[in-house]
């Protein structure tokens, strides 16, 4: 099978990565990446999705695409710059909730929401605060995290970091996971 992809791309997609790229944004999803969260997200109607770590949006808008018209969206992003762009070209979509604060600091002040699906695409819900987070998921909803593969804009450690989050991963029995060396690197969870 070759890894393309050959399906439509959602309606905002192309003006929001023109405007990624007049950015600067070097760290958006990948696109089969993107096309792999808009499966999954089809999988839960009528469900709170949770984006942490919108950028631009461009994940946001395959989110967004595979979601029923029942389902509401999170998507949290600290860069006002970043965010404005997703809000944009993504604003008028009544099933999205944009929020420009510190990831951190919502994923404490929210600690009791469940949600459906998470994709944690930035360092809180994925490197820090990963316990809390994980509780957010209601049993059978599904966590999922990209760039596990060595990337060439690693900082200097952070192999070690994404091997020390897989480990803790692989030793919770609360979860099922899979680990997949496509992409840029894919681990997907269901809660138990």
């Amino acid at each position: 099978m070759i890894e393309e992809i050959r399906q439509k791309y959602p309606l905002a997609y192309n003006a929001i990565k023109v405007a990624t790229e007049a950015n600067g944004f070097t760290m958006p999803s990948e696109v089969l990446t993107c096309s792999l969260l808009k499966t999954l997200v089809a999988t839960k109607p009528g469900s709170k999705m949770l984006e942490l770590g919108t950028g631009t949006g461009l994940s946001t808008t395959w989110i967004l695409d595979g979601m029923d018209e029942k389902s509401t969206l999170i998507s949290i992003d600290n860069d006002e710059t970043l965010l404005n762009i997703a809000k944009e070209n993504l604003g008028v979509d009544k099933r999205l909730k944009l929020i420009c604060t510190d990831g951190g600091e919502w994923i404490k002040q929210n600690a009791g929401q469940k949600f459906s699906f998470i994709f944690a695409d930035t360092w809180p819900g994925k490197y820090l605060l990963l316990d809390e987070v994980l509780d957010m998921v209601e049993k059978g909803g599904i966590y999922i995290i990209d760039d596990m593969l060595p990337q060439q804009n690693w900082p200097t450690g952070h192999a070690e970091k994404a091997t020390q989050l897989i480990a803790y991963l692989d030793s919770r029995e609360d979860i099922i996971l899979t680990k997949m060396g496509w992409a840029t690197g894919i681990v997907i969870i269901t809660k138990k």
